[in-house]
């Protein structure tokens, strides 16, 4: 169901890029034209089609299949982009709609390049559910465009007024460039738990403690802030971060992505990896 902009603000969202497949991608759009009616920001549509390389590689003879194959595709491309446009054309919205067509490998870039002009990138469940669009997607504007990403599961209103807000916090460089990109977020929610998973279990009395420097920042913008520090004892930081936040009934979760390297985690796993693959709430991602 679509819904009506609401008066306040919540970020400073002006622009706001949805990528969406060739394919039905309903619940993908209506999460991006909700949030961009809530924030009365503009709308980008960037439609995608994955391209097979041609037999032999790129700089050979391509058959004349090939050929055909791909302007099959094209024009699949050209009448999805006429129904987005016929469908956005029935709400106020100020919006357009984008088309690319390029081989995987290439694609990372391509999306990340087009991310660097919005301030929120929306990605949706549908998204979430096509192999081919999803490693490059998320590696674009996670990696390629230094753009904050709302991811939606199913089931979930995309929306930049959350009620109740749990931020991931471990003191690095991705986590601290999430909380600026999602300070008005924060300042406006009626709670936000600034929430320490500790994998060490250490009580050292000369730690650091991250967390409280961090309250008081967001205090002094006028959160309302509480800290919460979880021992993980044997199970991943993902997996308490989830049952935690579902504990709080909170509506978003906040965090940096990536702490790790792409290889790293895609070979030994990661709590970014773990909750993008298994999303209980809306993320907050930036890194």
């Amino acid at each position: 169901m679509i819904i009506a902009p609401i008066g306040s603000i919540a970020m400073s969202c002006k622009s706001v890029l949805c990528v969406i497949g060739r394919d039905e991608c309903n619940q993908d759009l209506i999460n991006a034209v909700n949030l961009s009616l809530e924030a009365d920001a503009f709308l980008n549509v960037l439609i995608v089609g994955v391209a097979p390389a041609p037999i032999g590689g790129y700089g050979v003879l391509s058959s004349n299949e090939w050929m055909l194959d791909r302007e099959a595709e094209l024009a699949s491309i050209k009448a999805r982009q006429m129904k987005v446009k016929a469908l956005l054309n029935t709400y106020s919205l100020s919006a357009d709609i984008d088309t690319e067509y390029s081989h995987k490998d290439w694609l990372d870039n391509m999306i990340g390049r087009r991310a660097r002009y919005s301030d929120l990138i929306v990605i949706g469940p549908d998204l979430l559910l096509q192999p081919q669009l999803r490693e490059p997607t998320l590696e674009g504007v996670l990696f390629h465009s230094s753009r904050p990403t709302l991811i939606i599961p199913a089931g979930f209103r995309a929306t930049i007024h959350p009620k109740k807000v749990m931020v991931a916090w471990n003191g690095r460089i991705e986590a601290v460039r999430a909380i600026h990109e999602a300070i008005d977020i924060l300042v406006e929610a009626e709670e936000v738990f600034i929430t320490t998973v500790d994998e060490t279990a250490s009580n050292h009395p000369k730690e650091f403690d991250h967390s409280a420097p961090l309250a008081t920042y967001l205090k002094r913008r006028g959160a309302n802030v509480s800290i919460e520090r979880l021992p993980a004892g044997s199970r991943p930081v993902a997996e308490v971060l989830s049952e935690h936040a579902a504990l709080m009934g909170a509506d978003m979760l906040v965090m940096g992505a990536y702490g790790h390297s792409r290889l790293h985690e895609r070979i030994f796993g990661g709590v970014t990896k773990s909750l993008i693959d298994a999303p209980s709430l809306p993320l907050f991602l930036m890194r």
